[in-house]
């Protein structure tokens, strides 16, 4: 299966200048929909590639915006990334195997991609890193009003310390 935004690399054409990659207006549809998302009216990456052997890091920017539904009311919430991109695209059996076990990346690590053969699919790549931009709890401002029509209490009060804030402490 073709990714809805694939844009494949070819190592050997690797050059020192920058390359910008965009999603078409089909692209675009295709991914909203794949990530529940009600549009995207953009998606952009300016990004540097460096060839290290059959090794390559990405470096640059993702630009993009999107409308996503509340969270709690379901209202359209415009939503955008300016985010920074650090991907390290790996050959295929070049990442150890965890298992199970999770993994916690820093901003300062890398996001390594396998490939297999000579090419890479940088466009599916910017495509996750969009995905990993999307707050899925991002909520609106008529949120707490659908919560309270809905009988649901505030974050506040249904949050970790709201049984704390029931307690009092007493002097002898």
């Amino acid at each position: 299966m073709t990714p809805e935004f694939s844009r494949t690399v070819d190592l050997r054409h690797i050059t020192p200048a920058p390359l910008t990659i965009s999603a078409t207006g089909a692209e675009l549809a295709a991914l909203a929909e794949r990530f529940g998302l009600v549009r995207i009216d953009s998606l952009q990456a300016e990004l540097s590639l460096r060839a290290d052997g059959d090794v390559v890091t990405a470096t640059g920017r993702l630009r993009a915006c999107w409308t996503q539904p509340c969270a709690v009311s379901g209202e359209d919430l415009p939503q955008q990334a300016d985010d920074p991109i650090r991907l390290r695209f790996v050959p295929q059996g070049s990442i150890p195997d965890t298992g199970d076990e999770e993994i916690e990346l820093s901003p300062d690590d890398w996001d390594e991609i396998e490939y297999a053969g000579f090419s890479f699919d940088l466009g599916e790549a910017v495509a996750q890193s969009l995905a990993l931009s999307i707050d899925p709890f991002a909520c609106g401002p008529e949120a707490e009003a659908a919560r309270q029509a809905a009988g649901i209490a505030s974050e506040a009060a249904a949050g970790p310390f709201a049984a704390l804030a029931g307690l009092k402490v007493t002097k002898d």
